[in-house]
């Protein structure tokens, strides 16, 4: 190397000619640097480029010109034309690469989506979209349309179990009116007959239990002559569970949960005590082997949220008397046939199916409300809603208090129920309360959102779902994965029930259904808070 000349000999040490290339040649080989730089960088944070590679080797490339151009700055005073004609040498080879491979991609470069083609296909995605969206909600139309219509259905085949029930039960009245009537004659006729005694006897016991057949079968039809009246709810209850301790026996263990706040309701006394003891009677065949059953209390507001899901309800304040038990639960399918008289489960000669029909038209005759909740195994929750004695006056202040008590947010919240006309009835009480939502109709899908990247603030879950794995389960899941997310349950069981079942641990919170707006704002915001 040492023989040969630098390069500043063929510039003849021309101090413009020496300064201008080495510095054009500085700044070139800092561009190149800076260049191969940007594309290694883009290539590296999209990690989903479509020819990365040829990105790669372009980087390599321009770098390798940049170090080209540095050792031609070295050239001009010391003479390496050696390390100048190697380095040239792999540059040649790489541009040879490179260019082969750039024909080779030609065709395929070719057939990428023009900006404008693209800019087409988002906007016919989009255009897909909105009419999925639009299809959707025309769907869930269709469902609460539907189930609407099958609540009314529902209600017009009792209705018009009833009347039929009422028209059989009012003439079969009279016809025992003439038994029982010519019964009582015909034993003073015979009282000196023992044998012609006791037959009498026979067909008066008969006869008396076709009455009370009669009388269940007139409640039903809402025909009974009712005798409504202010009455106390707590007194009422604890009379009755004083009664209910000598009658199912020490096997079943009963607890009242009594709201100290009960207001009177206006109702006929011995048909409620009636309707109490048949449901605790129910209870108790539910719990062969034993278990506990729950007496509670509590003034509701039902709203016009809940009345839109269930048509007969008229919106007002009431009070609740819920008689909850750790039976077997009834299945799914059964529950619409179970206030329909003559329908039982139980075994021949163990029920005739009117207790709980009984109980149904006593409560739709007194303008109350009647909801039951059941799951097979884990037992069955009945809640009757009363009339309040003076509903008329406090309705409007307590709707009033309500809706200025609510309170709103705009946290991400989680629903998680399986009952798909009443998620979406959360969704939108959710919604206007200010809250982002996101929903699940289970578990698992439930965790699918939770270990996504959406913010979620409160999990709100129902307690018992299909699947598997219950809200208590998906809700400790959750916690694994999202230490600070909080938790607010809901059930269509009594808040004192569930606890008490042992499927809650202390402390929990709990919205039983059904809700107002004002009680699920209050509970959401202070699930967040806690």
């Amino acid at each position: 190397m040492s023989m040969l000349t630098p390069h500043g000999e063929c510039l003849l040490w021309t101090p413009e000619l020496i300064w201008v290339n080495a510095i054009s040649d500085v700044l070139i080989s800092i561009a190149f640097f800076a260049i191969a730089f940007v594309l290694a960088f883009i290539v590296y944070r999209r990690r989903d480029f479509q020819f990365s590679y040829i990105f790669w080797a372009f980087a390599l490339w321009v770098s390798v010109c940049g170090l080209t151009r540095l050792i031609e700055v070295l050239t001009i005073w010391v003479p390496a034309y050696s390390l100048e004609a190697s380095t040239k040498g792999v540059l040649a080879f790489m541009s040879v690469g490179i260019a082969g491979a750039l024909l080779l991609m030609l065709p395929r470069v070719l057939t990428m989506p023009s900006r404008a083609e693209l800019k087409n296909a988002y906007a016919q995605l989009e255009e897909e979209t909105r009419q999925r969206r639009t299809a959707e909600a025309m769907v869930r139309r269709f469902q609460e349309t539907e189930a609407t219509e099958a609540q009314v259905r529902q209600a017009q085949k009792m209705e018009a179990i009833g009347q039929l029930t009422g028209g059989v039960a009012h003439d079969f009245n009279n016809i025992l009116t003439v038994i029982t009537g010519t019964i009582e004659i015909l034993a003073d006729a015979v009282k000196d007959r023992p044998q012609l005694v006791q037959i009498t006897s026979l067909i008066n016991s008969a006869a008396a239990r076709g009455a009370d057949l009669t009388k269940h079968l007139l409640a039903f039809a809402r025909r009974q002559p009712l005798q409504p009246r202010s009455v106390d709810i707590n007194g009422m209850v604890v009379d009755t569970a004083r009664l209910l301790r000598r009658t199912l026996g020490e096997q079943i263990e009963i607890e009242s949960m009594l709201a100290h706040d009960s207001a009177p309701a206006m109702i006929d006394p011995s048909q409620l005590s009636t309707a109490i003891l048949n449901l605790a009677l129910n209870a108790r065949d539910a719990m062969p082997n034993g278990g506990k059953l729950t007496l509670e209390t509590k003034n509701v507001l039902l709203d016009d949220g809940y009345a839109r899901m269930n048509p007969e309800v008229i919106p007002g304040n009431y009070v609740m008397i819920a008689v909850s038990d750790t039976g077997e639960g009834i299945p799914a399918n059964l529950l619409d046939k179970v206030f329909e008289p003559f329908f039982t489960t139980k075994d021949v000669g163990k029920g005739v199916g009117l207790g709980l029909s009984m109980v149904y038209g006593f409560v739709k005759q007194s303008d109350g409300h009647i909801k039951i909740y059941s799951e097979p195994g884990h037992g069955t929750s009945v809640k009757l809603y009363l009339p309040q004695a003076n509903s008329d006056a406090e309705a409007a202040a307590l709707s009033a208090l309500s809706a200025a008590a609510m309170e709103r947010g705009d946290e991400t919240i989680l629903i998680v129920e399986d009952d798909s006309l009443v998620r979406e009835y959360v969704i939108a009480q959710i919604k206007r309360l200010g809250y982002t939502t996101l929903a699940a109709s289970k578990a698992d899908e439930a965790l699918a959102l939770i270990d996504g990247p959406a913010r979620i603030d409160l999990l709100f879950t129902d307690i018992i779902m299909p699947g598997g794995m219950n809200g208590r389960q998906l809700a400790i899941e959750a916690l694994k994965r999202r230490p600070d997310l909080k938790v607010l349950y809901t059930s269509g069981y009594t808040e004192n029930a569930i606890v008490h079942h042992g499927r809650l641990d202390a402390g929990v919170l709990l919205l039983t259904k059904p809700y107002q707006s004002a009680d699920l704002a209050r509970m959401i915001r202070t699930a967040l808070s806690t």
